[in-house]
C-alpha cells in the first residue's frame, strides 16, 4: 500500500462512518484467498483468515450497495447517484474461494468478480511470490546460482524473509521469460533437496481448475482475467508477451467458461502497469481492466486503468475507510496521465 494509502486507512478508522458517508463514491476492493486459519503469515500473506473475511462480508452487506461487475458501466454514468456502489473483486484463482470464499459471499448475497491467471489454471503452477518464498523458507542453507541473479546465499531463517522480499523485486523488474527461468530454478532446487511438491506444503495456495471455475459460473461469478502468467506487465517487458497476456487468457476463459470482459493487472501498482499494457488489453477487447491504485471509480480517465482497494486482513471500519479512498484521486489521474489517457 502506498504512503497516502495508510494515512487514508489511519484516517478511516478515526473518522465516524456518518461523517464519511456523503463523501462516498463507487469503489472496487479486492482479496485473494481465504483460509480458516493462517498459519504461516510469511507464505500465506495473500489469504484472509475465514472469521476476519466474514466480518468483511458482514460489514460491506449492511453499509454498502455490492453490485456485479456488470453493473459497472450503468453506475458510471451517473456516479452521484451510488455513493455506496462497491464492487467485490478476488484474483488469483485460490481453490479456497470456492471451498470457503464462495459459500461465506452467497450465505450474504454479496455478487463477487474472480480474476485468474489462465497459465497457472492451466498447470497448477505455484503464483509467482508465493514459489518464491516457499524456497527461502524451505531450501536448504547454502549457495545457490539462480539465473539473472547471480548466486543466493540462504542461511539463518530470520534474514530469509527479508531476502525473498528483495529477490521478488528483481524478477519483477525482469522481462518476464528471465524471471520464469530463475523460478523455475528454485523449484528445482527445493526437489532436489527432497523438499516435495512445494504446493502440498501450503494447501492455501493451491489454485482453481477449469472444472471448479465452472461451478464458481454457475454460482453467478464473474470470471475475469488476470493475465496468463502472474508477472508484472511494465513497459520493459516484450511488445509481443504483453499482447499474449492480454489475448490470451481471454481466448481461454472464453472457450472454458464464457464471456470475459474484465481484466485486472497483477501487482497492478506504478512499476507494473505501462502504456503498452493496457493498450493490450484495450485492444484486446475488454470492457475495464482494473489496478491496484486506491481511488474512487469515478475518478479514472482511463476505463484500463480502473483503482482497486485491497482489503487489509483486518477491516472494522469500512463504511468510513472506503469513502476516504477519493483523497488519492488526484495521484490516479497523475499517474493515469504520465502513462496515457
Amino acid at each position: 500500500m502506498t504512503a497516502l494509502g495508510r494515512i487514508a486507512r489511519m484516517t478511516g478508522s478515526l473518522v465516524p462512518a456518518a461523517l464519511a458517508r456523503p463523501f462516498g463514491a463507487p469503489t472496487a476492493v479486492l482479496f485473494h484467498g481465504v483460509e480458516r486459519t493462517i498459519a504461516d503469515p510469511a507464505i500465506q500473506g495473500s489469504q484472509h483468515a475465514l472469521d476476519a473475511f466474514e466480518t468483511i462480508a458482514r460489514l460491506l452487506k449492511r453499509d454498502f450497495d455490492v453490485l456485479p461487475l456488470d453493473a459497472l458501466a450503468d453506475v458510471l454514468k451517473r456516479p452521484e447517484r451510488h455513493p455506496r456502489a462497491v464492487f467485490l473483486t478476488s484474483d488469483d484463482g485460490y481453490a479456497n474461494t470456492l471451498t470457503l470464499a464462495a459459500d461465506v459471499l452467497s450465505a450474504f448475497g454479496l455478487p463477487w468478480t474472480l480474476f485468474v491467471s489462465t497459465h497457472h489454471i492451466d498447470t497448477g503452477a505455484l503464483i509467482p511470490p508465493t514459489a518464491v518464498r516457499i524456497f527461502f523458507q524451505h531450501a536448504r542453507a547454502g549457495r545457490y546460482a539462480i539465473p539473472y541473479l547471480g548466486h543466493v546465499e540462504l542461511g539463518a531463517q530470520p534474514e530469509r524473509l527479508e531476502a525473498a522480499g528483495a529477490t521478488l523485486r528483481s524478477l519483477k523488474r525482469m522481462a518476464a521469460p528471465k524471471a520464469d527461468e530463475a523460478v523455475a530454478v528454485m523449484m528445482g532446487g527445493l526437489a532436489v533437496h527432497g523438499v516435495g511438491e512445494p504446493g502440498a506444503l501450503y494447501p492455501s495456495e493451491r489454485l482453481l481448475s477449469w472444472d471448479q471455475l465452472r461451478e464458481l459460473k454457475k454460482r453467478g461469478v464473474e470470471i475475469g482475467a488476470h493475465a496468463d502468467t502472474h508477472w508484472p506487465m511494465h513497459d520493459d517487458q516484450s511488445g509481443d508477451w504483453l499482447t499474449l497476456q492480454a489475448t490470451r487468457p481471454k481466448a481461454r476463459i472464453e472457450a472454458e467458461i464464457g464471456p470475459c470482459r474484465f481484466f485486472a493487472y497483477p501487482f497492478g501498482q506504478d512499476r507494473d502497469v505501462g502504456r503498452r499494457a493496457w493498450q493490450a488489453v484495450r485492444d484486446a477487447g475488454y470492457a475495464n481492466a482494473f489496478t491496484t491504485h486506491s481511488g474512487s471509480l469515478d475518478a479514472s480517465a482511463n476505463p484500463f486503468l480502473m483503482p482497486r482497494y485491497g482489503l487489509a486482513p483486518q477491516e472494522s471500519n469500512l463504511a468510513a475507510f472506503l469513502p476516504v479512498l477519493r483523497a488519492n484521486n488526484a495521484r490516479l489521474r497523475q499517474w493515469q496521465s504520465r502513462i496515457g489517457t
